[in-house]
């Protein structure tokens, strides 16, 4: 009995070695943190680059340009975008485009203070060289589309093509798929700010040595708006127009 026991004692002994042992080799394996090591929650990330290459850079560009959307690292965007205005599309998105909401209270991923960091992130690339004498960023008057067709057959036809759908030197604005993704105030901001990564000029270049007025400008991004068709999906109203005449089930 006393044997039994001794040898009960042993064994349970060698167990705890045992445990002892693998739990050491754990805490040593490669990969593991240290324990000091200490994993920040993903609402305490603050570094801007990591914030933007995450969030912004897929639509907007690695560094703020060349991306599919508006170039935030675009002098003239910044000196006529305050920062409200940046933080309140971070925020809350841009109703009717593709452009999300990324704060938590309007149902996105970031924390306010993390909100602040890109908004402060992105006022960074701003050149205080840029001439203050720009046209204002929201219209003040409402365009007239008849006076823009004028507008742009004089400063943007001889690079999109008669009526916009594309010209030897760019694409084409007044397509469907594209109007529905942008807003009037997009089409406004790339008019006056342009997309120099893709060639296309500010509203000062488009016809050099004649800068467009405020008032040609609203004119012709309500001429723009003007094209925008009413329901954008309009190739399945086809469908479903060929449905009802049997042609597809």
């Amino acid at each position: 009995m006393k044997r039994k026991s001794i040898l009960a004692g042993f064994m349970l002994f060698a167990i705890m070695v045992f445990a002892i042992a693998v739990g050491a080799g754990c805490n040593s394996s490669p990969g593991r943190p240290g324990p000091d090591a200490v994993v920040a929650p993903p609402d305490q990330l603050m570094d801007f680059r990591l914030l933007y290459q995450q969030n912004c850079a897929g639509c907007h560009g690695l560094e703020g340009k060349g991306g599919a959307a508006l170039p935030l690292n675009n002098a003239v965007f910044l000196a006529i975008t305050d920062d409200a205005s940046i933080r309140r599309a971070t925020a809350n998105g841009i109703t009717g485009t593709a452009m999300p909401a990324f704060e938590q209270s309007a149902g996105g991923m970031l924390a306010s203070k993390q909100i602040d960091a890109i908004v402060n992130g992105i006022r960074s690339w701003a050149k205080p060289e840029v001439s203050r004498d720009l046209p204002p960023l929201a219209a003040a008057t409402a365009g007239d589309p008849q006076r823009g067709a004028h507008v742009y057959a004089t400063y943007c036809l001889s690079c999109h093509g008669p009526n916009g759908q594309g010209g030897p030197k760019a694409g084409s604005i007044v397509s469907g798929a594209f109007l529905a993704l942008v807003s009037d105030q997009d089409l406004r901001t790339t008019v006056i700010a342009g997309r120099p990564e893709l060639e296309a000029p500010d509203w000062r270049n488009d016809l050099p040595g004649h800068p467009m007025s405020t008032q040609e400008i609203s004119d012709v991004v309500s001429w723009l708006s003007a094209q925008r068709p009413a329901f954008p999906g309009q190739p399945y109203r086809q469908l479903s127009k060929d449905r009802s005449k049997g042609g597809l089930q």
